[in-house]
């Protein structure tokens, strides 16, 4: 039995992914909203401290606020008026802050809704969920608000970042569905989800934990689909 170098089975594995995420589906904004009463979509921090400005700010991450804001449009068109915004909106002395720098503090501008959002005609009908963790579903009232609606069966996901916040947000979904024995359909479109980059050159340089942002938005999305959510290229 012939075992792989390490560097001949990451190869392998790169170019398997590759073409894993090449042949993601586009699936059809009527087909998943057929039933907009029964459809909520879940947009998490999308606000100005990840896509502005401030210490976490990134251009990767603010590059998928349009295609968020066109799929709210082509959603609310459709007849769906469930979309819930989950967003970091941290104590002045989170205990996160000893993994992160001090970010999105509750009262703060990095604190708010990009401003993309607040244009929206319908903007004052979303549900603003406030979070102090990278978890929409712990200590938040999301669990309740997924409670008090229990018609709703399909949730898409979006937002950042894919391997940290949308990650939890998709699988708290899908393993709440599975706990409970509920049919639901938990969806992420590629192009409304991205995660930040740190190249290991820089990294080394500031001391600081390379993160390869192309790695990591694709390990966690196919992560996402082995564990039954499901990942396509878009909602057309």
């Amino acid at each position: 039995m012939t075992t792989q170098s390490p560097s001949v089975q990451w190869a392998e594995w790169q170019a398997y992914l590759d073409e894993w995420l090449a042949g993601l589906s586009v699936v059809q904004a009527r087909e998943v909203f057929e039933k907009p009463q029964k459809c909520a979509i879940v947009s998490v921090d999308v606000i100005n401290g990840f896509c502005a400005f401030g210490p976490l700010a990134s251009p990767r991450v603010a590059r998928i606020v349009q295609p968020i804001v066109d799929l709210f449009q082509k959603a609310w068109s459709l007849g769906v008026r469930h979309i819930v915004l989950t967003q970091d909106t941290h104590e002045p002395d989170a205990v996160e802050f000893a993994q992160w720098p001090p970010h999105c503090v509750r009262g703060t501008a990095e604190a708010e809704p990009v401003d993309e959002f607040k244009a929206l005609p319908f903007f004052s009908s979303m549900v603003q969920i406030p979070k102090n963790s990278i978890h929409s579903g712990l200590n938040t009232p999301l669990n309740d608000w997924i409670q008090a609606h229990p018609e709703v069966d399909t949730f898409v996901v979006v937002g950042d970042c894919t391997d940290l916040c949308t990650y939890q947000l998709a699988m708290h979904l899908r393993l709440d569905a599975n706990a409970r024995q509920l049919n639901r359909r938990v969806i992420v479109p590629v192009d409304c989800v991205d995660t930040y980059d740190l190249p290991v050159e820089v990294a080394r340089v500031q001391g600081l934990m390379a993160h390869p942002g192309d790695v990591f938005h694709g390990i966690f999305l196919y992560h996402m689909a082995l564990n039954g959510v499901e990942v396509v290229q878009k909602i057309a």
